[in-house]
């Protein structure tokens, strides 16, 4: 499979006042097919927008001020269809430049540039997808069953939910597993309407939300009289959920000693309230979830091996978001746009920049699916009421843990770092954050300028200076 971004046909622009990152990218994009324009200069570069047509321009951010922000604003309105990238080395951007109405920035790019990146961003934004990409809009019966419930392209989801269907319509208990977050009382929703029982009561419980001392009774019900305070007999959830489906979430949590009594209203089909002595009849699909590994559980006797056994006859595992990021970038734009919709908010709502996207498939999403509705809901309500596109500096004070070029996380909300006193002079500061970062990656440059959110070439002219 080739991913090589084709970028033949196409002029950019580049603007850049360091020389050798400047010629380094000219020569990259270059081997891509472009024709490439490169300048230090914003004198140059307004010179060249006057005489050239650029498809796309690439500029730092302390180059465009003045009169060739003026330019540039100019140029994109004469040609809507260029695109303009703005490279920065500051987090977060100056606000008097991100709230700029003179012109609209289509991304913000951080120093060092990953060329190939950038290229195949460009590629993609031009109208060319890169080769072996996924459309959004995926057509299959699957995806169209499920589609409803789910939204989702990745391998791992579909590899999840193959048997969804054939599960659905069978009779028989079902297991679903996975961390917290990912859905798996949605899966039981969809499997409780995909199937027969539809038109019966869907019941959910969870295991460890409930005292241990009150979880016996919500479950099996009590008669009247059968402990204080028991004025009135009272159904349980699996009465409640008679012809229906009853969820068991965190079936792990459940209480050892309540365990046989379930597994007794598996094998049996009826249930005795608390206090009573004739078996109430029942019919029930169960569904149980978990968080945790049971068969360890099993190991360490905390949950019977009968009763994992009677269980564990259909099986779903659900992916973590971080092993499913195809699917990142179509659960953001889900959850904002629903976001948007509560909040009365009007058409069209705002899109999400390339690098936002990027941001978001490389964060930790310890929450999973929860966090990231979460926090798209957050971004939809603090976000200014003009925003058009939705930015990586509008959502990194939102996110905990971002993965790193070498494939570690690092904080995104700034809340670990360097304690620098009041009153530390800006030059002793910034000596004192190129240390710690050298110190970081054990005197790796490469890596301390990507930290320092600098090039590698300012990083040595500092260290030098």
């Amino acid at each position: 499979m080739n991913n090589i971004p084709d970028l033949h046909g196409l002029t950019l622009l580049i603007v850049d006042n360091e020389s050798e990152s400047l010629r380094s990218v000219e020569q990259s994009l270059g081997e891509f097919g472009a024709r490439v324009l490169a300048t230090l200069s914003s004198a140059e570069a307004i010179d060249l927008l006057s005489t050239e047509r650029p498809d796309v321009i690439m500029a730092s951010l302390d180059l465009l001020e003045g009169p060739f922000k003026e330019a540039a604003g100019h140029y994109r309105a004469s040609r809507p269809e260029s695109f303009l990238y703005v490279l920065t080395e500051e987090e977060p951007i100056p606000t008097h430049f991100a709230d700029s109405a003179e012109f609209e920035a289509d991304d913000f790019i951080r120093k060092p540039l990953n060329v190939l990146r950038f290229a195949g961003m460009i590629e993609t934004s031009i109208g060319r997808p890169q080769t072996g990409s996924t459309s959004l809009a995926v057509i299959e019966p699957l995806v169209s069953k499920v589609k409803p419930y789910f939204i989702f392209r990745s391998d791992a989801m579909r590899r999840a939910l193959s048997s969804l269907p054939e599960i659905s319509a069978s009779g028989q208990t079902v297991l679903i597993s996975g961390e917290t977050g990912t859905g798996k009382e949605l899966v039981a929703r969809a499997v409780h309407v995909m199937s027969p029982r539809s038109s019966g009561p869907f019941v959910p419980i969870n295991c460890g939300a409930i005292p241990e001392s009150l979880i016996e009774g919500e479950l099996f019900g009590h008669e009247k009289g059968a402990f204080t305070g028991a004025h009135a007999t009272r159904r349980g959830k699996f009465e409640t959920a008679h012809d229906g489906t009853l969820f068991l979430d965190e079936i792990g949590d459940m209480p050892i000693n309540l365990q046989v009594r379930l597994l007794r209203v598996l094998e049996e089909g009826r249930v005795y309230r608390i206090g009573g002595e004739r078996p109430v009849p029942v019919n029930v699909r169960v569904i149980a979830a978990t968080r945790v590994e049971l068969e360890k559980t099993v190991q360490d006797g905390l949950f019977r091996e009968d009763l994992y056994y009677r269980l564990n006859v259909l099986r779903i595992h659900l992916p973590p978001l971080r092993e499913r990021i195809d699917d990142i970038p179509l659960l953001a734009l889900h959850f904002l746009d629903r976001a948007f919709a509560e909040m009365g908010r009007v058409p069209p709502y705002p899109s999400l920049s390339t690098e936002t996207i990027y941001l978001l498939q490389n964060a930790a999403w310890k929450g999973n699916v929860r966090e990231l509705r979460n926090i798209m809901t957050r971004v939809a309500t603090l976000l200014p009421p003009d925003t058009k596109r939705i930015f990586p500096y509008h959502m990194l004070p939102h996110l905990q843990d971002i993965r790193h070029g070498d494939g570690r996380f690092v904080s995104g909300n700034r809340e670990s770092g360097v304690f620098i006193p009041i009153g530390t002079h800006l030059a002793q500061a910034e000596s004192q954050l190129i240390k710690e970062a050298l110190q970081h990656t054990k005197g790796n440059r490469t890596r301390a300028a990507e930290l320092l959110g600098i090039s590698v070439r300012t990083l040595r002219r500092k260290l030098n200076r």
